[in-house]
């Protein structure tokens, strides 16, 4: 591992705006996002945001995007805790690869399953489901409960020695190096068109997680960026969305994290406002 001495400090902020939609028709902010450990500065950080899959039949219950956040961060936690018995920043790649979907896809369905046996499915919802999505989809709910906490996820693990980025559907994760140049860490996913996305609902949902390891021999990221799909659809290309991750360093090194992150719900409002409508949920990493 690296030498203390020079490893990085994290400090993580965010913020989470309803979209300007939501507000015109009196729906609920889908999204969530948490981070471990929070409101402190540390060489270890878990990281994750998540947005509530919005069809119908998967818009009943906001707590959808709550439930994947405490799935992925408890999980990416107890990885980084383990770590001594891995040899070789190889084998941590492999088990980040291999085993933290999987951990994440079951930690959900059981935290799934238990509010949906506190708070069975309601007839009132069932019908408003079957009045919007029509009867097929009440049936399907009945059949598969899980779809109606449908969320879409991406979480990151930062540590001294090494980077572990999960992205499962839509959204973005942004890395900013210190010159100010940005990068996606994650592969994409081809599947992804229009409204079309995977999530926590999917059937083996842990397959369809990309993940990105980046081992740390040079100087990590100067500031690592979740966002949820609702900020980069404010954006008329992705030239656009990118120059943000430049422009919130530069920020940053202006102004103060704190400054910055008193002024994210204004911006993001104003983004969700001018752009996509949409729930905007971001969390900055930067690095101190």
């Amino acid at each position: 591992m690296r030498d203390s001495t020079h490893a990085p400090v994290w400090q993580v902020v965010g913020c989470s705006v309803k979209g300007a939609s939501h507000i015109r028709n009196g729906l609920p902010n889908q999204d969530a996002m948490r981070w471990l450990p929070d409101g402190r500065s540390a060489r270890r950080s878990s990281f994750a945001v998540a947005d509530g899959y919005g069809s119908a039949r998967c818009c009943m219950r906001p707590r959808r995007g709550a439930l994947a956040v405490l799935a992925a961060t408890d999980a990416l936690t107890e990885f980084a805790d383990g770590l001594r018995d891995l040899p070789s920043l190889s084998a941590i790649k492999r088990a980040a690869e291999e085993r933290l979907p999987q951990e994440i896809e079951r930690r959900w369905n059981a935290a799934v399953d238990a509010d949906l046996a506190d708070h069975p499915l309601t007839e009132a919802e069932l019908g408003r489901l079957e009045e919007r999505d029509g009867a097929r989809s009440r049936e399907r709910v009945l059949t598969t409960p899980r779809l109606t906490d449908g969320a879409t996820l991406l979480s990151a693990l930062l540590t001294d020695a090494f980077l572990v980025f999960l992205q499962l559907g839509d959204g973005d994760i942004l890395v900013v190096d210190d010159d100010g140049a940005v990068s996606r860490p994650v592969p994409g996913d081809s599947r992804l068109f229009g409204n079309e996305t995977t999530s926590l609902a999917g059937s083996d949902a842990w397959r369809d997680f990309r993940v990105g390891f980046t081992a740390l021999a040079g100087p990590p990221p100067a500031l690592v960026l979740l966002s949820t799909d609702g900020y980069a659809n404010s954006f008329r290309d992705d030239a656009g969305f990118l120059q943000v991750g430049a422009d919130l360093l530069s920020l940053i090194r202006g102004d103060g994290l704190a400054v910055v992150a008193a002024a994210l719900p204004t911006w993001l409002a104003e983004a969700s406002e001018a752009g996509s409508g949409d729930d905007i949920t971001l969390v900055l990493a930067s690095r101190l």
